[in-house]
């Protein structure tokens, strides 16, 4: 079974899964572009050098480590991060190695609200607000078609009902 069907139980449908929006890549892209046009700018530069050797060594293992931890994580972090509507609860799910998780029932949703600005909207992404009956709202930021999920949610909450 595939995630997240092998979260429900009977009678429950997934009506919705996604992950954040794609604008969450942006400055990781940006980071490993300019990462990558530093370092063979200063590779070429100590090239004629008698420790270039050395210096194209150490090079490498700090542009590494900066992808690694401007690029690559942010990138797993989007790619294991879902938010799931069913016809009975919002499941959202993140992390790569220590997983986190967060399960609420649509009978303890009291409203849902969406927010976004204008770059936002053109890019069509936004930050969904959930009231429940816990103690403070829980907001999802980057979520894609924001309106629409709120749309679906709040008429997954008046079926439930």
């Amino acid at each position: 079974m595939a995630y997240p069907d092998e979260l429900l139980v009977e009678g429950e449908r997934v009506v919705l899964h996604t992950r954040p929006h794609w604008k969450m890549l942006v400055l990781p892209v940006l980071v490993f572009l300019v990462v990558v046009a530093a370092a063979s700018f200063l590779a070429a530069l100590v090239g004629a050098q008698g420790w270039a050797p050395v210096a194209r060594v150490a090079l490498a293992v700090v542009a590494l480590v900066l992808v690694g931890r401007f690029t690559v994580l942010p990138f797993a972090r989007w790619r294991t991060t879902h938010f799931v509507v069913t016809t009975r609860r919002v499941l959202v799910r993140e992390g790569v190695l220590s997983r986190s998780g967060m399960d609420i029932p649509m009978s303890r949703i009291n409203t849902v609200q969406f927010r976004h600005t204008v770059a936002e909207r053109m890019l069509g992404c936004g930050t969904l607000v959930i009231e429940s009956a816990s103690d403070e709202p829980l907001e999802f930021e980057d979520v894609p078609a924001v309106e629409k999920v709120h749309s679906l949610l709040y008429q997954e909450v008046a079926d439930d009902a």
